[in-house]
């Protein structure tokens, strides 16, 4: 039975005993520099279908068709995500005729060599057919493509169910902070998902309230379930904030809807009211994003001055975003909209403090443990962080525990056998 609110939820009374992941992004984002939120995501799922010993394979694009892995080929995927392997140094003819990005073809021909078998587009239910079993899970956890010959060849093993996950709306729901053309294609896509997909996996209770709102907007609202974004650190580390000038920490690609261009109007004011060794450091940590050019003019000037208090640092790993993070005074993120928030969700595992806006998802899973302020509003941001840079720098757990990944696998997954 289909239920047709859109805020309803649901999970199968038996969670399925085997999985088929879709690993494209893992493979298209190999040597394309350290992973960014959404890759830890799908990263996340395979290392945990992997660990979990139930029967796995992933599925992606390759040339001329499409790929499909066994056990051995996603642990080759997980290796290569985790940067533990590189790509091979040449890509095979059939990948340079296929990809123009020299890079994707290298991973593309890696990723037929992780394959267990390929296959066109006609073949491809053969294939699955053949080889998964009945009932298995197809898992889409990123936005992907699903076309009809993918969804088609999955149908065709008895039993079989489809499981996407939903990030956010955002395209749809602030068209001005995306791409030309994004919200159209990703309407499409999400249109796309509410019809095919047995369960939608929601990152937080707002996502699954506005994906609820378009998709009864289409007709049919299928089963939505809201399991929050888990966070990966090192167990048992000591996070403590580094001795001298006081620096805060902003993540996140740089575009409109970050509002980078309100942190640079408060250092500006930080600049103008304080001697330079009193200004305290921002690092800005993220990819160039798109429709921010008086950003990016003003973080180039800003690079041009000696020793700037605000410092561009562009796409770090994970070692480096952690050492950053552990020795901030706090978290900077002053966003428009988020559908849930990873960077909030690491600086509550690790106590960092966190000046933030009050969103919905942010409240959803923080509560009242960050410092919200308003998204236009300077000089109150201003004060927060004057205030934290004079205070003692100390990290404390939060009252509220954070969202874990264990709690989030438990509820899409069911608990492990």
């Amino acid at each position: 039975m289909r239920p047709n609110s859109p805020d309803a939820t649901a999970r199968p009374d038996r969670p399925a005993a085997a999985h088929l992941l879709d690993v494209g992004r893992l493979l298209s984002r190999a040597g394309n520099g350290p992973l960014t939120g959404i890759d830890r995501v799908e990263l996340a799922y395979l290392t945990e279908l992997l660990s979990r010993g139930n029967p796995v394979w992933g599925v992606l694009r390759v040339a001329g068709g499409w790929g499909l892995l066994d056990r051995a080929g996603l642990e080759a995927v997980a290796t290569l995500a985790r940067g533990a392997r590189g790509l091979p140094l040449r890509a095979d003819l059939r990948a340079r005729l296929y990809w123009r990005d020299p890079v994707r073809a290298r991973a593309d021909t890696a990723a037929r060599a992780f394959a267990q078998a390929t296959a066109t587009r006609f073949g491809l239910a053969r294939l699955m057919r053949r080889t998964l079993p009945r009932g298995v899970e197809y898992l889409n956890v990123w936005h992907s493509p699903l076309p009809p010959a993918l969804i088609e060849a999955i149908r065709a093993v008895p039993g079989a169910r489809i499981g996407v996950m939903v990030h956010d709306t955002i395209p749809l729901d602030h068209p001005a902070f995306t791409r030309p053309g994004q919200g159209a294609r990703f309407g499409a896509w999400l249109r796309r998902a509410g019809e095919v997909a047995d369960r939608i996996i929601c990152n937080s209770a707002h996502t699954r309230a506005h994906a609820g709102e378009w998709f009864s907007r289409w007709g049919r609202v299928p089963p939505a379930e809201v399991a929050h974004l888990g966070v990966d650190l090192p167990p048992g580390a000591a996070w403590a904030p580094a001795a001298g000038r006081a620096s805060f920490l902003c993540l996140g690609t740089i575009e409109p809807r970050k509002n980078h261009a309100l942190l640079l109007d408060v250092w500006a004011r930080l600049q103008a009211g304080l001697a330079p060794q009193q200004v305290p450091r921002l690092w800005i940590v993220g990819r160039r994003g798109w429709l921010n050019r008086e950003v990016f003019d003003r973080l180039d000037a800003l690079a041009r001055q000696p020793d700037p208090p605000v410092v561009e640092l562009g796409a770090v790993d994970d070692a480096m975003r952690l050492n950053l993070m552990a020795g901030a005074r706090a978290l900077v993120f002053p966003a428009h909209a988020e559908g849930f928030g990873l960077p909030l969700a690491e600086a509550m595992a690790m106590g960092l403090p966190a000046l933030c806006t009050p969103l919905a998802p942010f409240r959803e899973f923080a509560g009242d443990w960050p410092t919200y302020l308003p998204p236009d509003a300077p000089e109150a941001w201003a004060r927060a962080i004057l205030a934290l840079a004079a205070s003692p720098a100390i990290h404390d757990p939060p009252v509220r525990a954070p969202p874990d990944w264990a709690a989030h696998f438990d509820r899409v997954l069911g608990p492990p056998a």
